[in-house]
C-alpha cells in the first residue's frame, strides 16, 4: 500500500462480536480515506499483531488487509466483524499460544509480547491504532498508550459495561433482540401455561436483563449486582403467572447472577488470556429450582417450565438502527481525535452527547447497575420512578 499523505490508521476488533462493529469499521475507514489517510485492518484482534511476521517476503494476508471504501461498504450493515476477532492478550500469552517463529525467544509459562506488537506496528507503518472492544480488549490499548503508541478506542460490548461511556456498540441490538425473542417464546408458554426463564448476557453488570424487563419483555429479572433468594423468586413468578390473562410469566437471568450465598455458574473450567472462564448454566439451575418450588405456591400443583439461553441469538445478525448510527458516529469521532492529535482517548456518549474520555477510565472504574436507584431488590424488577436525569439506554452508573 502507498501510505496516505497524513499517515496510516490501523483498526482491529477484539473480544466477543457484536452488531455494530462493521458500521464502526466503515465509519473510520470512509472518513480516514477522505481526510488523506490510508487504512489497514488487523485481523483477529490483538492476535494479528502477535502472529505477524516481519519479513519482506512473508505472506501476512492472514493477519492484515488493506481497507478500501468498496470493501467496508460491502460489509457495512452486516452483523459481527469481517475483520474477525480473538481474546488474545499480548501481554500474557501462554507458552502454547506463542507463534512458532517466536517460540525460541519466549518460553515462559506466560509471555509479554508487547515489544513484538510495537515492532509489528512499525513494520506495517501504522501511525495510529483504533481498537474496538470491551474493557478487556481496551485495557491492552491502555498498555500500548502507556508505551507511547497513539491509540483511540471504540467501546463495544453486549453488556454495556465499559466505564466512561453511557453506550457501548452492540447494546441496542442486544436489548431489541432480547425483547423480540422473549415475546416470541410467550406464545408457546401461553399454550401450556408455563413459566419462562431466559438466560442473557451480563457477567458483572445487569443492564442486558434490566433494560428488556423495563421494556416489558419479562416480569422479573436477576442481575449480578444483587444476590437473589430463589424461593422468593419462585413465589413472585407463580403469582405473576396465575395473575396473567395467558397464564404465563417470564424472568430474565443475567449469566453472572448470584444466588444468596452461592457462586457464579461456569460452562467450563478453561480461562481466556484475560482470566475469564466462560459463564453459562445459571438459567437452567434457576429454572429447575423454580419447577421444584412452584407447587408450594400453587396449591400443590406443578408448573412446567421453558428454559433457554439466548446467548448467540442476540449477538448474531444485523445491527438495529442505534447500532448503525452510533458506531458510524464513533468511527468519525475517532478520526476527529486523530486529526487533532488527541490520542490516548476513547470515544464516548455521555448525557446524550458525543465526546471522548481518557482511555485510562476503562481500567480505573467499574460500570454496573445503580441498584439503590434502579432495581427493586424485593420484587426483582426495575424501578419505574426516579427516571429523570438517567441516560436513555442505561439504568446505572460507574463505581
Amino acid at each position: 500500500m502507498d501510505k496516505g499523505k497524513k499517515g496510516r490508521i490501523g483498526i482491529l476488533t477484539g473480544g466477543g462480536d457484536v452488531p455494530g462493529l462493521n458500521p464502526a469499521i466503515r465509519g473510520v475507514t470512509q472518513r480516514a480515506l477522505h481526510e488523506g489517510f490510508d487504512v489497514v485492518g488487523i485481523r483477529r484482534g490483538w492476535a494479528g499483531l502477535v502472529e505477524l511476521r516481519r519479513e519482506a517476503a512473508a505472506d501476512n494476508s492472514e493477519w492484515v488487509v488493506p481497507l478500501t471504501a468498496e470493501l467496508v461498504d460491502r460489509h457495512a450493515y452486516t452483523g459481527g466483524t469481517f475483520l474477525h476477532s480473538s481474546r488474545t492478550r499480548p501481554s500474557a500469552v501462554p507458552a502454547k499460544d506463542v507463534p512458532e517463529h517466536l517460540k525460541s525467544k519466549y518460553a515462559a509459562e506466560k509471555n509479554d509480547l508487547t515489544d513484538e506488537v510495537l515492532a509489528n506496528l512499525e513494520f506495517l507503518g501504522v501511525d495510529y491504532l483504533v481498537p474496538a472492544g470491551g474493557d478487556d480488549t481496551l485495557s491492552y490499548g491502555v498498555e500500548l498508550g502507556r508505551r507511547g503508541f497513539p491509540v483511540v478506542a471504540l467501546p463495544k460490548t453486549m453488556d454495556n459495561d465499559v466505564p466512561g461511556t453511557d453506550y457501548c456498540m452492540g447494546f441496542g441490538t442486544c436489548v431489541s433482540r432480547t425483547v423480540q425473542l422473549a415475546r416470541q417464546v410467550t406464545s408457546s408458554a401461553a399454550s401450556h401455561e408455563r413459566i419462562v426463564v431466559l438466560e442473557v448476557f451480563g457477567r458483572y453488570a445487569g443492564f442486558t436483563a434490566l433494560l428488556p424487563t423495563f421494556a416489558g419483555a419479562a416480569q422479573r429479572c436477576l442481575i449480578p449486582e444483587h444476590e437473589f433468594d430463589v424461593e422468593l423468586l419462585a413465589e413472585l413468578l407463580v403469582a405473576d403467572r396465575n395473575a396473567h390473562p395467558e397464564r404465563l410469566s417470564v424472568c430474565l437471568v443475567s449469566e453472572g447472577a448470584l444466588p444468596a450465598g452461592g457462586e457464579m455458574v461456569f460452562a467450563g473450567g478453561e480461562k481466556d488470556q484475560y482470566g475469564h472462564a466462560k459463564l453459562g448454566g445459571i438459567g437452567q439451575r434457576v429454572s429447575a429450582r423454580i419447577k421444584e418450588l412452584a407447587p408450594r405456591f400453587n396449591g400443590g400443583r406443578k408448573i412446567d417450565m421453558i428454559s433457554m439461553n439466548l446467548g448467540y441469538l442476540v449477538r448474531s445478525g444485523a445491527p438495529d438502527a442505534i447500532d448503525c448510527v452510533v458506531p458510524t458516529a464513533y468511527g468519525n469521532l475517532a478520526v476527529d481525535l486523530i486529526l487533532r492529535g488527541e490520542t490516548g482517548r476513547m470515544v464516548a456518549l455521555t448525557d446524550g452527547k458525543y465526546g471522548s474520555v481518557p482511555i485510562g477510565e476503562v481500567v480505573a472504574t467499574k460500570k454496573v447497575v445503580d441498584v439503590a436507584r434502579c432495581y427493586d431488590t424485593e420484587r426483582y424488577r426495575p424501578k419505574y420512578d426516579g427516571l429523570a436525569g438517567l441516560p436513555m439506554m442505561v439504568l446505572g452508573g460507574a463505581v
